[in-house]
């Protein structure tokens, strides 16, 4: 049957803010300004101060904005670098690329994110860094981690990608490490039409590297024929910028949108079969992702997809498990690996409608019946 309730609705924000950026986007395109410019640096400055860090950088897209902090920090052959093993390829790709070797961390059985306790049992001699993911939009306990961290001598960088105006305790998420990467890939809470993403930071010696490495090794990352630096080409082009910036006036508002509909699934869900992903009392989070746990998913996913339902699994296996990375695994991950079998991802934007959240629920409680009732479901 045709799709009753999609999975995002990309158009509706696009068709929201086209009023506001026609005229700009059409100028800019007309009068060939594609790369860098006025409306580059003013994204970068909103999206500096929404983040509470003194610096943004934008570059191509988020596993860059992970890649460039990686080699501008100096990471890189011998060093060990903790991360999830919950997250998309991307975390450990970047940290592969830059010729370091990732170290698969597990997570908390409730909100699925990384903990000082996981982390610590991830720590080797030659580890020099940790990423902690923002998973789904909620922050991990950055308090924690960071205390963690410093005891063991660790650079925290954050990989926020998923993360756009998610708090920990009221602090932003990417304000706490060295550096904090986001990725604008359109399916986001703030979404550029293409790729993108960005790396904020208040280190501006650490700002100006990656910033020179984003732009062929520039020095300043403006002059045209100098070059200190082997870099790479990784820069938020200034159409993307002029999106951006006015999606980023509305993401408040959007996000407000996102935690009403996500208030709804729980209620509206409690009790049930359908286990939720707990959040931490001190975090805002931001609903990148709705995400449940089910016994039997495929059935119930396949029973959604029948009545109209589109849904996602993120992600279906942990980055350990995947062939490219197993030659890094140290070991089972209990709980990423139950969690990737049951975990669902239920429709989530900022147009989503009560009457739609009321008929995904409808239909996944038709669905679960009285099905398995996982660990925790009624939380």
């Amino acid at each position: 049957m045709n799709t009753i309730v999609p999975f995002t609705d990309l158009g509706a924000m696009a068709r929201e803010i086209w009023p506001a950026i026609g005229a700009d986007f059409t100028g800019a395109l007309l009068a060939g300004r594609y790369i860098g410019g006025p409306e580059v640096a003013a994204f970068e400055r909103a999206w500096a101060s929404y983040c509470g860090t003194e610096q943004a950088i934008g570059v191509g897209n988020g596993t860059d904005a992970l890649l460039l902090t990686l080699e501008a920090l100096g990471i890189g052959p011998g060093d060990g670098v903790v991360l999830p093993s919950n997250t998309f390829i991307a975390t450990a790709e970047a940290v592969v690329r830059a010729g370091a070797v990732p170290q698969f961390a597990d997570v908390d059985p409730g909100t699925l994110l990384l903990t000082p306790e996981t982390m610590r049992a991830a720590v080797t001699p030659q580890t020099r860094a940790v990423i902690p993911v923002h998973l789904y939009g909620q922050p991990v306990d950055m308090v924690g981690i960071c205390a963690a961290a410093e005891a063991a001598g660790l650079v925290v960088i954050e990989d926020a990608a998923q993360a756009h105006g998610a708090r920990w305790d009221g602090r932003p998420a990417g304000s706490f490490g060295v550096a904090g990467c986001f990725s604008f890939y359109p399916g986001k809470n703030l979404g550029a039409f293409g790729d993108a993403g960005a790396v904020v930071t208040s280190d501006p010696a650490l700002a100006d590297r990656i910033r020179s490495l984003a732009n062929h090794g520039r020095p300043g990352g403006a002059v045209h024929y100098a070059h200190d630096l082997i870099g790479t080409n990784s820069r938020l082009d200034t159409l993307q910028s002029i999106a951006l910036g006015e999606k980023l006036r509305r993401n408040e508002e959007w996000t407000r949108r996102r935690i009403a509909r996500a208030e709804q699934y729980r209620r509206l869900l409690s009790g049930s079969p359908v286990r939720m992903v707990e959040v931490a009392e001190p975090a805002r989070h931001v609903y990148h992702l709705m995400v449940v746990r089910v016994s039997e998913r495929e059935r119930v996913q396949a029973r959604l997809a029948e009545a109209g339902v589109q849904t996602g699994v993120h992600y279906p296996t942990p980055c350990h498990l995947l062939p490219p990375l197993r030659r890094f695994a140290g070991g089972p991950l209990p709980v990423c690996e139950q969690a990737a079998a049951e975990i669902l991802s239920l429709p989530m934007y900022p147009h989503l409608t009560p009457i739609q959240v009321e008929y995904v629920c409808e239909t996944l409680l038709e669905a679960v019946g009285g099905g398995e009732v996982l660990d925790g479901a009624a939380s």
